[in-house]
């Protein structure tokens, strides 16, 4: 049975992921970029001041809404969707980028994430443009909402937009049991076991304890936490990270170095294989990229859609961030810290150890750190996968919620906090392929539909630059026409 399931995924895995996934998310990033006019770099310092910058000079930003008001703030909306974005990718997806494509997979992360950062951009602009109040008053948006909405109003695309939504939607369950859950708690259990003798199953209890009382309490009180943890957790791992790469400075240049050789063929990856350098660096960049950043699956936009915004643009430019501090920032400096620790291989990405994934990592910062370098790393994964699975309990019950109804949304948080002991104790090979799967299910339907509202996310950029940098008096495009709420 196992073997069957083995084979099932791993010939889906092979489209969703190979040449036909990685061109459509490479190819929707291109376009986006193109008709958006290259909004991520043209005004890099504008999106920068409105939203890292904003956090100090806006209060705004950061205020949090009345209690009747089941909207959440711009900054608890960053903080949620990167409680779910930055997780075991950025250390071990960086790690296995490297020791799978070479240093050069690095570089095709760094493009995976400028491309990225107007699929995120764009998704947040249609996620408010298409969101809904519920009868209850809270914001319902997210990839299913402008596929079915959105999509779906285009001639002859209604039962493809409502298709595409369903699949969407039943693909972000069962990736947020998988990758969402049990993934991460079964790192942190693995984790915690080798660096400090904890029980697996203890870890699965308390964390089980833990996040029933965080999750029962809604999207309020999971925002809540993640404004307070997010920043703690990131500045602790980059603080760390920046101690090992400062003291391994002198071997910066050559790291550099080698990730631009690997990444055009001028050094071999993999192992030392001639001849395919160019070929896994590049896929490896893009499938870690994309795991790591989530820019393409839609994922996030379904925190970012409750945000007490009215401007999609405004939204989306906090999408922007998210991409370039989880990949440019965060998964860079884990990069360095790997390839300036001297225990990879420069020409071929193979550990010159004999470690692999985050155990490469903690020795990396085992360098500067002696034996409190991999208990170092425990404890970030600790942060950093369970303030994932936080967020995708989020993505999980909106999921649920849209192709059930609100009713089964706490029948599904219930099984999703049950099945964090489960994964602490399982052994999850098959889980961590069945999860990579499953996030491609959700990409390709996602895509297609950011790809055929390209069109709507050029018209309100175009709309917002015309108001903001040109001072055009026209009627801001802040919300579509009228229609019935939906559930």
């Amino acid at each position: 049975m196992l073997e069957t399931i083995t084979a099932i995924n791993g010939a889906v895995n092979g489209v969703v992921w190979g040449p036909l996934g990685l061109a459509l998310l490479f190819g929707a990033g291109v376009m986006l970029s193109v008709r958006t006019g290259f909004f991520q770099l043209v005004h890099f310092r504008y999106w920068m001041r409105q939203t890292i910058g904003a956090i100090f000079t806006d209060r705004s930003v950061t205020a949090h809404t009345g209690t009747d008001d089941q909207a959440i703030s711009q900054f608890q909306s960053l903080c949620t969707a990167l409680a779910a974005t930055i997780g075991t990718g950025n250390i071990v997806g960086v790690a296995t980028a490297i020791l799978s494509g070479g240093p050069g997979a690095v570089f095709w992360m760094w493009v995976m994430a400028l491309l990225g950062m107007m699929t995120s951009f764009s998704e947040n602009v249609l996620g408010i443009f298409y969101r809904h109040k519920n009868e209850e008053g809270a914001w319902q948006g997210g990839a299913m909402y402008y596929l079915a909405d959105g999509l779906g109003r285009k001639k002859g695309c209604k039962q493809l937009g409502r298709v595409l939504a369903v699949l969407f939607a039943a693909s972000c369950v069962l990736a947020s049991f998988g990758m969402g859950n049990m993934s991460q708690i079964n790192s942190i259990a693995g984790n915690l076991r080798a660096a400090f003798g904890v029980p697996e199953l203890a870890t699965g209890v308390v964390l089980a304890g833990c996040s029933a009382a965080v999750i029962f309490g809604g999207l309020k009180r999971v925002a809540a936490v993640a404004e307070r943890v997010v920043p703690l957790m990131a500045l602790f791992y980059l603080g760390g990270a920046l101690v090992v790469v400062l003291v391994h400075a002198s071997a910066v240049p050559a790291a550099f170095a080698a990730i631009f050789r690997g990444a055009f063929g001028l050094a071999p990856a993999g192992g030392g294989v001639l001849g395919c350098g160019v070929a896994r660096a590049v896929t490896w960049g893009f499938k870690r990229g994309a795991f790591s950043n989530e820019a393409g699956l839609g994922a996030s936009v379904m925190v970012h859609s409750s945000s007490n915004v009215t401007e999609p643009v405004q939204q989306g430019m906090w999408g922007l961030f998210e991409v370039f501090a989880d990949t440019l920032v965060v998964c860079t400096l884990t990069a360095l810290v790997i390839l300036t620790s001297g225990l990879v291989d420069l020409e071929t990405g193979r550990a010159a150890a004999g470690v692999v994934g985050s155990a490469l990592v903690g020795e990396a910062f085992s360098t500067v750190f002696g034996s409190f370098g991999p208990k170092f790393i425990a404890v970030s994964i600790l942060l950093f996968a369970y303030s994932t699975v936080l967020g995708w309990s989020q993505y999980g019950t909106k999921a649920v919620s849209y192709l059930l109804g609100p009713r089964a949304g706490g029948a599904y948080q219930a099984a999703f906090v049950g099945i964090m002991v489960v994964g602490a104790v399982m052994k999850l090979d098959l889980a961590w392929d069945l999860s990579d799967t499953f996030n491609g299910l959700m990409m390709l339907p996602n895509l297609v539909g950011v790809a055929g509202l390209s069109g709507t996310v050029a018209r309100i950029t175009r709309n917002y630059a015309a108001r903001v940098f040109y001072g055009r008096d026209v009627a801001p495009l802040t919300a579509s026409a009228p229609r019935p709420a939906r559930r």
